[in-house]
């Protein structure tokens, strides 16, 4: 994928930079009514190594998939697209450094990416600082909190708080209101365990216990036995290499005697449901950004979205099906960089000089209708708060597959604002 992403940018370099080599290329007829043939340059903060590589490989096969889709219909404003991409590590200051490096070694227009929320909002000060537009693929609510400043935006993935409040009253309703939390010990984990909280409270129910755990933690066994005897719903959201680790472990734990189970698609993303020791996920539910599995209703956009990226119908490469994809995410990478097109498109963007407008063109949105742009679902961009609302997902382990057993609304996941960005100046 590295090697295809720098293929990709040296032969948009060559070509722009040697006028006689664009106007000789095929690419002459698609790029003709642009004022430029220079490229668009956005910078791809990737998560290559680090607790965050399995959704870096994923995030860059989407990056890529949606990179061709637009360049083949013209690019945007007619000029070719370029992704550079950085590697951060999954880590806080090498965030930073790399959005530094975009701006002033690179020269991207963009900044674009990130997951991890410690590297967003490690990172998200020097996009502000640099004046470069930041669009972030997170889920923390770092965001929407009014954390982070005017540079930053997550207009194609929605939040932790908007996810969780919309799962709150199915987990009540259906599994039980006595709650044990399991969860990462740093920012995102931290949003699961405020706002899952404060909505089941909500519907009637109570957290027993919430036991954090450090993200780099490579056996689990021994945060087990904190987990009260009287728990009805066991509540899991774990990330980074050692996932597959953590929910086999929790299946030798509880044996067959298990309280209910739901957990949140990360502890399993990018881990095969039929490994060995994932039996007793059998009857368990799962939070999905995006169904993993195609399902009976899959709609041509999906369909043609996993045909892009290279991901067959059980949500693995298409070319290696022990390769999972990271399917409830990486979504957020193709929708995102559309919502760059027709924010650049809106704003009639031509260069750096015209950040502001671009973001005040994506401030402007609302309505994004399930589309090839959007194959996960219909949204609703919040301009204010510069965040994303759109469908969630709950699936259940069905004879080793995930079946999807609820949608729900957006409406379900729409809280009161809690910032206003667009009074606060460039």
């Amino acid at each position: 994928m590295t090697k295809a992403l720098k293929t990709t940018r040296r032969t948009l370099l060559k070509g722009a930079g040697a006028g006689g080599l664009l106007a000789a290329s095929p690419l002459l007829g698609r790029f003709a009514s642009a004022q430029s043939a220079a490229p668009i340059k956005i910078g791809f903060q990737q998560h290559s190594t680090g607790i965050g590589a399995a959704y870096g490989r994923w995030y860059g096969r989407t990056t890529e998939a949606a990179l061709k889709m637009i360049n083949d219909a013209g690019g945007i404003n007619g000029r070719p697209v370029e992704i550079i991409a950085e590697d951060d590590g999954t880590d806080p200051k090498r965030g930073a450094e790399v959005v530094e490096k975009f701006s002033n070694q690179h020269g991207c227009d963009v900044a674009y990416g990130t997951l991890f929320s410690h590297v967003v909002i490690g990172s998200a000060p020097a996009a502000g600082e640099q004046k470069i537009p930041y669009f972030v693929v997170s889920e923390g609510h770092h965001v929407a909190s009014g954390a982070l400043n005017r540079y930053t935006l997550q207009p194609g993935i929605t939040d932790v708080k908007s996810q969780v409040q919309a799962m709150a009253p199915y987990v009540s309703e259906n599994l039980g209101k006595k709650v044990t939390m399991i969860f990462p010990d740093f920012a995102f984990g931290h949003d699961h365990r405020d706002f899952f909280t404060a909505a089941i409270e909500a519907q009637g129910g109570e957290v027993l216990e919430h036991i954090a755990v450090p993200p780099s933690e490579t056996s689990f066994t021994k945060y087990f036995p904190k987990i009260p005897r009287e728990t009805e719903v066991l509540y899991h959201v774990m990330v980074g290499p050692a996932v597959l680790t953590f929910v086999k472990e929790l299946g030798e734990f509880f044996g067959p005697s298990s309280p209910a189970i739901f957990g949140f698609i990360d502890s399993l993303e990018a881990v095969d449901l039929a490994s060995p020791g994932l039996e007793f996920l059998e009857g368990t539910y799962f939070w999905e950004g995006n169904p993993r599995y195609a399902q009976a209703d899959q709609t041509e956009y999906d369909k043609a979205y996993r045909a892009a990226v290279g991901v067959d119908e059980n949500g693995a490469s298409v070319s290696d099906p022990s390769d999972v994809s990271t399917y409830a995410h990486m979504f957020g990478c193709w929708e995102t960089l559309h919502i760059i097109k027709a924010g650049m498109e809106a704003a009639d963007y031509q260069g750096p000089d015209d950040r502001q407008k671009l973001i005040e063109a994506v401030e402007a949105m609302t309505d994004m209708p399930e589309s090839m742009e959007h194959p996960q679902g219909p949204k609703l961009f919040n301009g204010k708060t510069h965040q994303v609302f759109g469908v969630q997902y709950i699936s259940r382990v069905e004879n080793g597959r995930l079946v999807k057993v609820h949608t729900t609304s957006i409406d379900d996941t729409l809280y009161p604002d809690e910032v206003d960005y667009t009074t606060q100046s460039f």
